[in-house]
């Protein structure tokens, strides 16, 4: 499948939201600030931060049967049918498979010795199997060994630094990962600039689309 064909059905929605376009599935992760959008039936939350775990963006695009699968802590601001995780889990959802990957900081605090994103949070990424494409949403986290390898079809990596990885950082866990593609997150929302992500495309050693942002 030519690299093109990967993310033809992967919208980015700004910051950490996209929306995958699965024939008669449409799948969301992390959405937030949403400005329309056809409704969910597969929404996958990554953390409860406010800027990932938003209540009003999902009544926004929730339906009766929409799943939502994420972690306990992000699961008490919502409401619906929810399925939780924790890292390493993995379980089929209206015919997709998802996984779910350890998602934390190991250099980025808000205070000394308390990380952003602590790896005691049990926060996620997700690999989603979608039309036999392996999509690997890292969720907020710095390059952590747990990314080793995946070796998905479609990596989405953060790239502002601050609470997520730097440029740098992310190059480092692309070429760990292997993706056939890279498409860089966690920009363009006041955290991060679109420039970062410009930069990772120019400097990272995998292929790499900067996708639009939609709205």
């Amino acid at each position: 499948m030519e690299i093109h064909e990967l993310v033809e059905n992967i919208r980015w929605l700004g910051h950490d939201g996209f929306r995958i376009d699965a024939g008669e599935m449409t799948i969301y992760i992390d959405p937030y600030k949403l400005q329309g959008g056809p409704p969910a039936d597969l929404i996958l939350v990554t953390h409860d931060h406010a800027d990932h775990a938003s209540p009003a963006d999902v009544a926004q695009i929730q339906k009766a049967d929409t799943e939502i699968v994420t972690v306990p802590a992000a699961a008490a601001k919502l409401s619906g049918a929810i399925q939780t995780v924790a890292p390493g889990d993995a379980l089929t959802v209206k015919g997709i498979a998802v996984e779910a990957i350890a998602a934390y900081n190991t250099n980025k605090f808000r205070a000394p010795g308390v990380p952003f994103h602590p790896k005691e949070s049990g926060y996620v990424g997700f690999i989603l199997t979608v039309n036999g494409v392996r999509i690997y949403h890292s969720g907020d986290s710095d390059f952590i060994p747990e990314m080793e390898g995946l070796a998905p079809d479609v990596a989405l990596l953060p790239v502002s630094g601050t609470y997520v990885m730097t440029v740098t950082e992310a190059v480092a866990a692309a070429a760990a990962i292997q993706p056939k593609v890279a498409i860089p997150m966690h920009v363009g929302e006041g955290i991060g600039a679109l420039d970062d992500a410009a930069r990772f495309q120019e400097t990272a050693t995998v292929p790499v689309i900067v996708l639009p942002i939609e709205k």
